[in-house]
């Protein structure tokens, strides 16, 4: 289990899965192209399997939610807003190596945002960014996939938040409406029909992300794919390029 500071997080995966060990990394599994390549290396020739600490997908709302979208067809509209945590200037997520807030927080919602697309209708992705002074806070940005489906991200940092991140997720697809807070509340229209979930407490999916990787050992069963890894990195690797440049990119499907 891989959960140092983020510069780390690749050199130390590319050091076990060279003995052949399994891994699971902390968010974010790379902090630049040349750690992604070295990583997607290295894999293609080690027996040791990849997970990825991208919690979200894994919390009971997110498998929920992911269930909920594929019975639909047709394009999607997601939207999230973010109210993240100040940190001080001098902290080390903004050290140079460490790649800021993109790779360190908004990387968890272009996680989740792409998975929320279906496999064939992702690529080619189109990143369209807008940002004032700073290229990691107070941002937004917005993600138009290979089918027409339409992403924005808005990720706002001022002050302290007294209760941490804060998230508001709005998703239309089909006849899917669905609505979900902080991971406490979560609600499911179709039409006339109705569903309201409820936590006791914000389940971000830490628990059942990390014990996946447990029973992927103890059941023997397959780690994520190359193409996965690849991915779920360039599109966050390019959401950084794109903010800081204040210019379009256009992502391309891995082969």
């Amino acid at each position: 289990y891989i959960a140092s500071n983020h510069f780390t997080h690749a050199e130390y995966a590319i050091k076990a899965l060279l003995k052949n060990k399994s891994v699971h990394i902390e968010k974010p599994h790379v902090v630049n192209r040349d750690q992604l390549d070295r990583l997607i290396n290295v894999m293609t020739n080690s027996t040791g399997k990849v997970r990825l600490g991208f919690n979200r997908p894994s919390s009971k709302f997110g498998e929920i939610i992911l269930d909920q979208l594929k019975k639909e067809n047709g394009t999607t509209m997601i939207n999230w807003f973010i109210a993240g945590h100040e940190i001080d200037p001098d902290h080390w997520y903004f050290h140079e190596k460490e790649g800021g807030r993109i790779l360190g927080n908004l990387c968890h919602w272009t996680d989740f945002t792409y998975q929320m697309i279906d496999e064939k209708d992702r690529y080619p992705i189109k990143i369209i960014p807008t940002r004032s002074e700073k290229a990691d806070c107070d941002i937004s940005v917005s993600y138009v996939f290979g089918d027409g489906s339409i992403a924005s991200i808005t990720f706002s940092a001022k002050g302290h938040t007294f209760e941490g991140v804060r998230e508001k997720l709005n998703v239309h697809k089909g006849n899917s409406l669905i609505s979900m807070t902080d991971y406490e509340t979560l609600r499911i229209d179709v039409v006339d029909k109705k569903r309201t979930f409820k936590n006791l407490f914000r389940d971000h999916g830490h628990k059942n992300n990390i014990s996946k990787s447990f029973q992927m050992i103890k059941n023997n069963t397959d780690g994520e794919s190359i193409k996965y890894i690849y991915e779920s990195a360039d599109l966050f690797l390019k959401t950084r390029e794109a903010l800081e440049n204040q210019k379009e990119i256009i992502v391309k499907e891995f082969k």
